[in-house]
């Protein structure tokens, strides 16, 4: 399976993040899956390229061409297959549509994006594909919050709260991807108001 990891960029973060993600992908990878990502070579995408080129995974890098040509961030130079794009959105695009299952790891406001979109798509039948959160030391704890807000408040229906599932466990993150079924998955049992 070809797992998507979405994750922080930022070389500035705690050690803790960039071990559980190096741990994560090397698990992934063990198992006979392959990265595909957004290139990078620091932060949390570089901590799960290593991981996977550990666990002897394939990887697939897609980068829009100006991060090389301006230096915009370090690329992970050991990719088995590179990529480049003339546009973010079009990055997007191919990593969305070369993933079989997306992994969301803790990032920034880059990371927050390509959640919603793919959560966002999801919910409109653009995709039947797996979306799994590994919350490392409770990072997404405020975002379970705020969606149980707008739940509550009636802004997303209970359909959305399926859509995707939350773990703090390496062994329940990888039980997830080995198991996904998209016609198993409670939210398309639900009605599109509900």
């Amino acid at each position: 399976m070809k797992i998507c990891v979405f994750g922080a960029s930022s070389a500035h973060i705690d050690k803790i993040y960039i071990q559980k993600v190096e741990e994560l992908g090397e698990r992934l990878a063990k198992c006979g899956h392959s990265l595909v990502f957004g290139a990078g070579g620091s932060g949390l995408m570089g901590a799960a390229a290593r991981g996977f080129k550990r666990g002897g995974g394939h990887i697939l890098g897609i980068v829009p061409s100006f991060f090389r040509d301006d230096g915009i961030e370090q690329l992970y130079e050991a990719c088995d297959e590179m990529i480049f794009t003339e546009t973010m959105r079009e990055r997007k695009a191919l990593m969305e549509a070369e993933a079989d299952i997306f992994v969301v790891v803790p990032g920034g406001i880059g990371t927050f994006e390509e959640l919603f979109e793919v959560l966002t798509l999801k919910q409109l039948n653009r995709h039947d594909k797996g979306i799994v959160i590994f919350d490392i030391d409770g990072y997404y704890d405020g975002m379970e919050i705020f969606m149980e807000t707008a739940y509550k408040r009636k802004f997303i229906t209970q359909k959305c709260r399926h859509l995707y599932e939350n773990y703090d466990d390496i062994e329940k993150v990888v039980d997830y991807v080995q198991n996904y079924k998209p016609e198993h998955t409670p939210w398309q049992k639900l009605k599109l108001g509900d």
